[in-house]
C-alpha cells in the first residue's frame, strides 16, 4: 500500500512539474543554479544584495503605472487606448504651425515625453521583472505582492487596464494618429509573462490573475495578427519585423496556440534570409543613423527568436540558406566588439553595449564559445551590468 502511495505522490509531483507554465525566455536552470550559487559565490551574493536593495526601494516607493495616467485623451476618446508618438519626428521648421512633422532619424525629440504611456510601460516591465526576479531568489512574499500589483495594474483592473491594442501608438503629428511601427513599443511583453510565472507559487498572483494575463495576451495576439496596423508590422523588413515576430511568437506560446507558433518559424527563418547577408551585415540596420545600436538591437532580436523557437523544437541558432544566419549574423559584429575593427558605420552617438553583453553571454551558451563568456565579463567590467543581468545568465 505504501507504495502505491508513493507511487501517486511521484506521479503528482511529474504532474505539478510538466503543468508548471514554463518561462519563455528566462532560463529557469539558470535562475535555480545562481541562486543556490549566490550564497557562496561572492560575485552573485553582491549581485542579490544588490538586487534585494533595488526592489527594496520599489516596494516603498509602492508606485504603480497605468495608462489612465496620461493627461492627453487619445483620438478614440477612450483613455484606455495606449498612446505616444514617434520618437524621430520633429516640427517642419519651415511651416508656421510645424505640420506636417520631419525625419531625424536617431534624434529623439523630447516632446514625446510629454505622453507618459512608453515611458510607464517600460517602468512597469522593468520593475515587475526586477521584483518577480526577487521573490525567485528570496521567497519573500513582499515582492511578489508589488509584481503582481503592478501587472495587474497594467493588464486586468478595469479601472486602470490598457486595452490590449496599439491603434494610437507613435503617431506623427500632422501625419497619422498611429502606425504599425508602434508595435515596436510592446517587444518587450515576453518579460511581463516571465515575470507573473517567476510569482505563480506567491498567494499574491492568483489563477485568476493568470487566466486573466492569458486572455489579454490572447485578445493582443488577435490584434496583432488581424488590424490593418497589425499587418502593417508584420511586413516591416528591419528590426521592426523582427520584433514583430518575438511578439507574435512569445504571445502564441504562452497561449497555447501552437500552430500559430509553428508558422512563426517559418517567417522566422524568411527574415533571417532577407535581413542578413552571407557575410553576417544586416544592411537595414547599418543604414541607420544609430547603426551600432540597431545592428545590437535587431540580432537581440533574432537571439530572442532562436530562444522562443526551443519551446517548439526548432533550431534557429544554427539554421542557415544560403550562407545568411543568425550566428554569421554574430561573428560579423564580434570583431567590432574585440575591437580587431574599427566601427566606421554612422552612429551619432556613443554606442551601448548592454544588449552586446547579453549576445555574447548566450553566444557562449549556444554555441560552445567559453571565450565569448570571457569577453561578455571584460566588457560588462568596463562597460558596467546590472545586478539583474549577473543573476539571471
Amino acid at each position: 500500500m505504501k507504495y502505491k502511495v508513493l507511487s501517486t505522490l511521484i506521479l503528482t509531483l511529474c504532474f505539478a512539474v510538466v503543468a508548471m507554465p514554463q518561462l519563455l525566455v528566462l532560463d529557469g536552470k539558470a535562475l535555480d543554479r545562481n541562486r543556490a550559487a549566490a550564497k557562496t559565490e561572492e560575485r552573485l551574493a553582491k549581485a542579490l544584495k544588490d538586487l534585494r536593495s533595488q526592489a527594496d526601494r520599489l516596494v516603498a516607493k509602492a508606485r504603480v503605472y497605468s495608462v489612465m495616467d496620461k493627461k492627453q485623451v487619445p483620438p478614440s476618446g477612450d483613455k484606455h487606448d495606449y498612446m505616444s508618438q514617434g520618437p524621430y519626428w520633429w516640427p517642419d521648421p519651415a511651416k508656421p504651425d510645424g505640420l506636417p512633422y520631419i525625419r531625424r532619424d536617431g534624434e529623439r525629440n523630447p516632446e514625446l515625453n510629454n505622453i507618459s504611456d512608453a515611458a510607464a510601460m517600460d517602468d512597469m516591465v522593468g520593475e515587475a521583472e526586477t521584483l518577480a526576479v526577487a521573490y525567485h531568489f528570496t521567497g519573500d512574499e513582499k515582492y511578489a505582492k508589488h509584481a503582481a500589483a503592478l501587472i495587474r495594474t497594467w493588464f486586468i483592473d478595469p479601472k486602470t487596464r490598457q486595452n490590449p491594442s496599439l491603434k494610437f501608438a507613435q503617431g506623427i503629428p500632422g501625419i497619422s494618429s498611429g502606425r504599425g511601427i508602434g508595435l515596436i513599443e510592446t517587444r518587450d511583453m515576453y518579460r511581463v509573462i516571465d515575470a507573473a510565472t517567476l510569482i505563480e507559487k506567491s498567494s499574491s498572483w492568483t489563477g485568476a490573475d493568470r487566466d486573466a494575463l492569458k486572455q489579454w495576451s490572447t485578445d493582443f495576439l488577435k490584434w496583432m495578427t488581424t488590424s490593418a496596423i497589425g499587418l502593417d508590422e508584420a511586413d516591416e523588413k528591419n528590426n521592426h519585423g523582427t520584433h514583430y515576430n518575438v511578439q507574435v511568437l512569445a504571445l502564441a506560446i504562452y497561449t497555447g496556440q501552437k500552430d500559430l507558433a509553428k508558422t512563426q518559424i517559418d517567417v522566422a527563418k524568411a527574415r533571417i534570409k532577407s535581413q542578413i547577408e552571407p557575410d553576417g551585415r544586416q544592411p537595414h540596420e547599418l543604414a541607420r543613423t544609430l547603426s551600432w545600436d540597431y545592428t545590437n538591437m535587431n540580432l537581440y532580436g533574432f537571439f530572442t527568436l532562436a530562444r522562443l523557437a526551443e519551446h517548439v523544437g526548432a533550431d534557429l541558432w544554427n539554421f542557415e540558406s544560403d550562407g545568411r544566419g543568425i550566428k554569421k549574423a554574430f561573428l560579423w559584429v564580434l570583431p567590432y566588439v574585440r575591437d580587431d575593427k574599427k566601427w566606421t558605420y554612422q552612429q551619432i552617438k556613443d554606442r551601448k553595449f548592454g544588449q552586446t553583453v547579453s549576445i555574447l553571454r548566450t553566444a557562449s551558451q549556444k554555441f560552445a564559445q567559453a571565450d565569448y563568456s570571457v569577453l561578455a565579463d571584460k566588457l560588462a567590467a568596463a562597460k558596467g551590468e546590472s545586478s539583474l543581468a549577473i543573476l539571471i545568465r
